[in-house]
């Protein structure tokens, strides 16, 4: 884990650190980065960034949730519809997630450091983070899911955490194939229409 000592760092130094540990694993993946090339980078000894981290596994973590977190930063939050037709709320999840994956797109680095991050499910450490990056995204997928609802754009005849688990499901394979693949910026919005209408498709509401 990342311990509390590294907050009390100057901020000039921990974006040092955080800058070279991004640099060397968007680079080599998680197996193949060299602690050592992270530590002469950012300018510290050896022991320092084991005074502040207490591993590789930790310091991957931090340096991938803290660059998701100014992703997501910079995109703002996504708009769930209070109100509208299920049109207008498709159109809406389709916009932000081009959004989303254009800016990944913009930001090589970081779709390497995402891509690393899949790869790396079976180390405990990281598979513990990842698994608590998705506890941490239940409650808006709650909240998506019931806005769905009520304009009509999602099924109401199966159980929530059913609904949630598929378009998860779907979701994270379309994240991992558009990272893997790497398709033309100019195809982005084309594929992403298709991938929106598959899911919207498994949670359409079944006619009376």
């Amino acid at each position: 884990m990342v311990r509390p000592r590294f907050a009390k760092l100057a901020p000039a130094q921990q974006q040092r650190i955080l800058q070279a540990a991004v640099d060397e694993f968007a680079e080599h993946g998680f197996h193949d980065a060299s602690l050592n090339q992270v530590i002469e980078a950012a300018g510290i000894s050896k022991g320092s960034l084991y005074y502040y981290f207490d591993g590789k596994d930790d310091l991957y973590v931090y340096a991938v949730q803290t660059e998701l977190q100014a992703l997501f930063t910079r995109l703002g939050p996504f708009p769930l519809p209070s109100e509208g037709d299920a049109d207008t709320f498709w159109s809406t999840v389709e916009r932000y997630y081009l959004m989303l994956m254009s800016a990944l797109v913009d930001s090589p680095q970081l779709a390497a450091l995402i891509r690393g991050w899949i790869a790396t499910s079976a180390n405990p450490t990281l598979r513990r983070a990842q698994q608590e990056a998705e506890l941490a995204l239940g409650p808006w997928l709650q909240q998506a899911l019931a806005a769905g609802q009520r304009v009509g754009a999602i099924r109401t005849d199966l159980p929530p955490a059913l609904l949630i688990a598929v378009v998860s499901g779907m979701g994270q394979a379309m994240d991992t194939w558009l990272l893997i693949e790497e398709p033309d910026r100019d195809e982005l919005p084309r594929l992403i229409s298709a991938l929106i209408e598959m899911i919207r498709g498994a949670v359409r509401p079944v006619a009376a």
